[in-house]
């Protein structure tokens, strides 16, 4: 994930796993992962597996044990419980997911069906930037499709989304310099 070394997202087959945010419990293979420090916590998305490692590990090392941990846990769906209320920095690695989807689905085809790229730079903090290219840079109307195309359908798939920004853009889709970031929305 951009921006932070120590996660990694393991995609998954859709529906292989339901729910969504931080787990209270994960299968065995895992389990051994979170008591031994190897990971530090596992959150699960729609269609994905998000690892993140324990303090003093890299993935040059971990990468293959934990690859194997997650194959022989996913063989045990209901061995995966989630709990309720994620902490924000799982809101964020949710919403992350939500925002490629969008971005690789129908908002990213519309965008391209008019000459025009959208990239995602970040999420952090509720707040989704991207970038938009092509025809889309400067062109007027971007600010309409970034706020009727992808902020709508962020805040129906995740209503924790504070604000979504054109990382080329002075200001914020509400008008105000990006310097205020700590306000809310």
């Amino acid at each position: 994930m951009p921006d932070r070394p120590d996660r990694l997202r393991w995609v998954i087959p859709a529906g292989l796993l339901t729910g969504t945010g931080p787990l209270a419990e994960v299968p065995a293979p895992l389990a051994a992962l979170l008591a031994d420090g190897t990971l530090a916590q596992i959150t699960l998305e729609h269609e994905a597996v998000i690892t993140c490692l324990g303090a003093d590990r890299n993935w040059p090392e971990e990468g293959a044990r934990v690859r194997g941990a997650l194959h022989a846990a996913l063989d045990d769906p209901a061995g995966w419980i989630t709990v309720d209320g994620a902490a924000p920095c799982d809101d964020d690695a949710q919403l992350y997911g939500v925002a490629r989807k969008a971005l690789a689905g129908e908002v990213g085809d519309f965008v391209r069906s008019h000459g025009g790229s959208i990239e995602l730079v970040d999420v952090r903090d509720g707040i989704v930037t991207v970038r938009l290219g092509g025809a889309c840079h400067g062109c007027p109307a971007s600010w309409f499709t970034l706020h009727q195309r992808l902020e709508r359908r962020l805040r129906r798939h995740h209503p924790g989304l504070r604000e979504v920004r054109n990382a080329a853009s002075p200001v914020s889709l509400f008008g105000r310099p990006y310097a205020s970031r700590g306000a809310t929305s």
